[in-house]
């Protein structure tokens, strides 16, 4: 008799189960299409509306990460920018750094890849963008900073 209550219950059990709907597959409605970039964007140079926009950092594996340290603005508008070396060190072959002024000249400096190496960039005295990349001797390039450097007041 026991055997007969158990087998009920647990053909119920599978009813209810099937009845839910929790056996068939599921669709997700397929994802619109993301609009087309514009043509200045897709050919790697962004707008000059947008350069002053700061984007996400590339994530760097921990073994060889590395800084660069964009430091305030200077009064007569440099900006000083310093490779301050880290564990991915030895693994860097060069390291640039790029200027997107406010008045819509864009800069590219090297930097050395020595710890403590500088470069000065010629700012505004309005708010730039800096953005500092690293290429590793492997040829993989990181984007390490992307910041806006405004213009100390008093």
């Amino acid at each position: 008799m026991q055997q007969k209550i158990l087998f009920v219950l647990i053909l119920l059990v599978c009813a209810a189960i099937g009845f839910a709907g929790c056996t068939g597959t599921t669709t997700t409605p397929a994802q619109p299409a993301a609009p087309a970039a514009p043509a200045a964007t897709q050919a790697g140079t962004a707008p000059a509306t947008n350069n002053l926009v700061p984007s996400p950092t590339d994530v760097v594996p921990d073994n060889n990460a590395v800084s660069v340290i964009i430091q305030e603005k200077v009064y007569d508008g440099t900006i000083p920018v310093v490779f301050d070396g880290g564990k991915g060190q030895y693994l860097v072959k060069s390291a640039s750094v790029t200027l997107y002024r406010s008045d819509g000249q864009v800069m590219t400096e090297n930097l050395g890849i020595k710890k403590g190496d500088t470069v000065n960039l010629a700012g505004t005295k309005q708010t730039d963008r800096v953005v500092a990349y690293v290429t590793e001797v492997n040829g993989q390039t990181y984007k390490v900073a992307d910041v806006l450097s405004p213009y100390r007041t008093r």
